[in-house]
C-alpha cells in the first residue's frame, strides 16, 4: 500500500513523520474523510475548500493549491489500482520544539492515506452520550481537527452500551450531531438538523442534505429528537438510517421513506 507525504508517492513502510510533529504533539492539525466511488472522489472541491479554510482559521500554511491536491489524491488512487475507498488528507503544522508556542516559521506535514472502503452500514442503534459534550463556542466546532477524542469517548461509551454509535448534545444540552455524522430529523413531516453554531459541524454531505431536501437550520431539543419519526445520520460515505435512540424506537424502528430517498441521492 502507498501513501502520499508531503507531495511524493511512497511505500507505507518507507514513510516517517518526524516524532515532533506538532500533529502527534498536540493534534495540532484537520482532516478530511472523502469517499472514493467507481473510481472517483466524491465531492473534493468542497472537501478541499473545508480543509483550506481549517488552515486559514489556524493559520496552517497549505503550500499546494487546488489542482495539485486533487492531483496527488488521483494519482495515489491510482497507485493503489483503487476503485472503492475511503481517502482521508491529513494536514499538520509539522515539526518543531516542544512547548506550546506556535513556530515561527511551521514546516507543514501533509499526509494522504487510502483505506478499505467499508461495508453497507446497518441502520443505527444510538445512545445520547453523557460522557462528554460538544462546544458550539469553540471555533474548532467548525472543522475536522486532530483532536478527536470527545468523539473517540462518546463512541466508546456507545460501544460499552451496546449502541452502535452516540449523539452529542451541546453545552446548552441541545443536539449537535453524532460521532463521524451530521443529525437530521423529520419532525411534523419536515426535515430539520441542527445549525453550526449550535455545535454541528458545517459537513459537506450535510449541505448536499440541506439543499436537496430544504431542510430547516434550527436549535433541536432531545424532546423533539426523541419524538422525531425519522432520524439518520450523514457524513462523507453516506447516509444511515436511526432506527433506536436509548430504549425507544425511531417511529416503526425500521429506515423511514424520507431517510431512504436521501440515501439514494446524497
Amino acid at each position: 500500500m502507498k501513501i502520499a507525504l508531503n507531495g511524493k508517492i511512497v511505500e507505507v513502510a518507507d514513510a516517517r513523520i518526524d516524532p515532533a510533529d506538532r500533529g502527534l504533539a498536540f493534534g495540532d492539525g484537520l482532516f478530511e474523510t472523502m469517499s472514493l466511488r467507481k473510481g472517483r472522489v466524491r465531492r473534493l472541491p468542497a472537501h478541499l475548500a473545508r480543509l483550506r479554510l481549517g488552515a486559514g482559521a489556524l493559520g496552517i500554511p497549505l503550500a499546494y493549491d487546488d489542482a495539485n491536491l486533487e492531483s496527488q489524491v488521483t494519482g495515489l488512487v491510482a497507485a493503489n489500482t483503487l476503485t472503492e475507498a475511503v481517502v482521508k488528507i491529513t494536514l499538520t503544522r509539522g515539526p518543531d520544539a516542544r512547548g506550546l508556542a506556535l513556530p515561527a516559521r511551521p514546516k507543514p506535514t501533509l499526509l494522504i492515506t487510502t483505506a478499505e472502503a467499508p461495508p453497507e452500514p446497518e441502520p443505527a442503534r444510538v445512545i445520547i452520550s453523557s460522557v462528554t459534550r460538544r462546544n458550539e463556542f469553540s471555533a474548532l466546532s467548525r472543522f475536522k481537527t486532530l483532536n478527536y477524542l470527545d468523539n473517540v469517548i462518546a463512541r466508546d461509551q456507545a460501544v460499552q452500551a451496546g449502541a452502535d454509535d452516540a449523539l452529542l448534545l451541546n453545552t446548552q444540552g441541545r443536539l449537535a450531531g453524532g460521532t463521524a455524522a451530521n443529525v437530521f430529523l423529520l419532525v411534523n413531516g419536515g426535515l430539520i438538523t441542527p445549525p453550526v453554531e449550535e455545535g454541528a459541524l458545517p459537513g459537506v454531505a450535510r449541505a448536499d442534505a440541506i439543499r436537496l431536501t430544504r431542510a430547516e437550520e434550527k436549535p433541536v431539543t432531545v424532546e423533539t429528537l426523541i419524538d422525531a419519526s425519522e432520524v439518520f445520520l450523514t457524513n462523507a460515505l453516506g447516509v444511515r438510517a436511526v432506527v433506536r435512540i436509548g430504549d425507544k424506537p425511531v417511529g416503526d424502528g425500521e429506515p423511514g421513506l424520507i431517510t431512504q430517498l436521501v440515501a439514494t441521492r446524497v
